[in-house]
């Protein structure tokens, strides 16, 4: 929907002025936007590490295209938790080893190919159980280590988020600055006639128009959309860190799933039969 959501500004913001009878070649002014670009970009690199600026693209391109998790991608997670954890009851921990040591040529992982791509839920899942598997850990110990890994996870994750903010904060600040550059440069024409003044006023005045329109028409949401996924991406391991803690509890595989579901926000959590009806599928199978 991002797309959606920037060709809807573009149609509404220059479709409106030139429905008021404007002239979009007046938008056009390249140095303006050289100065706004420019100072923007040159703030964002002063402001950041490498890697926080290449997360910030990553995650900007990910906000404007991606889409949290669904209904069916909480399913899918569900019936795979189920499925590892009744071998992990049935067969003993040497059976899932296997699985957990090398998660991409799992026969079960590759029979739930949205969670595979998740690298960091694939991470978050196997490297737990590895431990839970050589070290004597209690629920709390588990409960503790996985919220740590949430939360400097999501530490990094915001860095970026903030850096994009930062930026769309900054925009108005700096449409400003170009427009009282323009009107420096405007004084040196004020024997040029009005026509003359008025065509350099509104070039300046383009300055303003441009940082305002990028900061709350562009940049600011797709720093909210950031946000907005980061939170997304931690339910999901949310939902994986419920069920490790219930089967670190002793809880039976079914138990374990309905902590998880019990996890996922109402809007995308699957009902108790459509649970039910998936665990009996990963049953038939085993």
């Amino acid at each position: 929907m991002g797309i959606v959501g920037i060709l809807v500004v573009i149609i509404c913001v220059f479709g409106g002025f030139l429905l008021g009878g404007g002239h979009l070649h007046v938008v056009w002014q390249p140095f303006e936007y050289m100065i706004i670009g420019g100072a923007s970009i040159g703030g964002f690199l002063i402001a950041n590490s490498m890697t926080t600026i290449k997360m910030s693209f990553k995650m900007g391109i990910g906000a404007l295209f991606g889409k949290g998790p669904t209904k069916a991608d909480y399913l899918e997670l569900l019936q795979m938790l189920f499925q590892l954890f009744q071998i992990f009851r049935k067969d003993g921990p040497q059976a899932v080893e296997k699985h957990i040591e090398e998660p991409m040529s799992s026969e079960i992982f590759k029979a739930y190919p949205k969670f595979l791509k998740n690298h960091h839920a694939v991470e978050y899942l196997c490297d737990t159980m590895k431990i839970t598997l050589s070290a004597d850990l209690s629920q709390y110990d588990v409960d503790d280590l996985l919220d740590t890994d949430i939360k400097v996870m999501h530490e990094e994750e915001h860095k970026a988020q903030h850096a994009v903010q930062n930026v769309a904060d900054g925009l108005p600040g700096l449409g400003i600055v170009a427009a009282v550059l323009g009107v420096v440069h405007t004084m040196s024409y004020l024997t040029a006639g009005v026509e003359k003044i008025g065509e350099l006023v509104g070039a300046a005045l383009i300055g303003t128009f441009l940082g305002v329109l990028m900061c709350y028409g562009f940049i600011g949401p797709i720093g909210g959309k950031m946000k907005s996924d980061i939170e997304d991406a931690g339910r999901y391991l949310s939902v994986i860190r419920a069920a490790l803690v219930a089967l670190q509890r002793g809880a039976p595989p079914l138990v374990c799933v309905e902590f998880a579901r019990r996890s996922i926000y109402p809007t995308e959590r699957p009902s108790f039969e459509e649970m039910d009806a998936t665990t009996k599928e990963s049953k038939k199978a085993a």
